[in-house]
């Protein structure tokens, strides 16, 4: 009897998290979190909702203790909890890769020059280092302060076709934005490649590095 009680008390908890999870709006906020803080008009913009819509997504995933929130007088960020939340998005992802064909095929389809390669993330410090490449990160400003790739520069996307002139001619530049399936990266590597660019996007982005430990810097 102690082990079933001890189950049926057990998976509740474990449930609840999945619960949490369970909704492409919470998903989506939770890609966005992993960013950096956000205050949540921020992330009612983002994700195309309503204030009321997104407070309400949000409080589910506070329940469920994956964000955290802090107010500042009127005004209310949040946050992932710890960085092992970004670990089980990632791993999310990883697994419906894996068995949901369609999302590559999806990547594929809206991204441009998806099938062009991409860099390893092993492979960066090694061309940084020897002073063969340049990497940007082509996120909104704001991400970038919050945490970036340690070495990178911050060129948002829609700067990008104006501040080529920033960017040498003679080095590999690596773009690389919000992860696997953010789509700014791709247009920053389609857009140097026509002005002559020799560009590669980065395998992954922010929160794959970041979550692996790799070397960053803030501010």
């Amino acid at each position: 009897m102690a082990h079933r009680e001890f189950k049926d008390r057990l998976y509740p908890e474990f449930a609840r998290i999945a619960q949490a999870l369970a909704s492409e709006r919470r998903l989506e906020l939770l890609d966005l979190l992993a960013q950096g803080p956000r205050r949540v008009e921020a992330l009612a913009a983002e994700g195309g909702m309503s204030v009321a819509n997104a407070s309400q997504h949000l409080q589910v995933l506070k329940k469920a203790r994956l964000v955290q929130s802090q107010r500042h007088g009127a005004n209310v960020t949040y946050s992932v909890s710890t960085p092992d939340v970004v670990r089980l998005w990632l791993a999310l992802r990883d697994v419906a890769e894996q068995r949901l064909p369609h999302i590559e095929q999806l990547r594929r389809e809206f991204a441009p020059g998806a099938d062009d390669g991409e860099l390893a993330r092993e492979d960066v410090s090694r061309l940084l280092g020897r002073g063969d490449a340049v990497i940007i990160d082509v996120r909104p400003a704001r991400e970038f302060e919050s945490g970036h790739i340690e070495g990178a520069r911050s060129i948002p996307v829609e700067e990008l076709e104006q501040r080529l002139d920033e960017l040498p001619r003679d080095k590999r530049i690596v773009a690389y934005c919000r992860g696997s399936y953010c789509l700014f990266a791709d247009e920053a590597v389609a857009l140097l490649r026509e002005r002559g660019f020799d560009a590669v996007r980065l395998a992954g982005g922010w929160p794959e590095w970041s979550a692996e430990g790799r070397a960053t810097a803030a501010g």
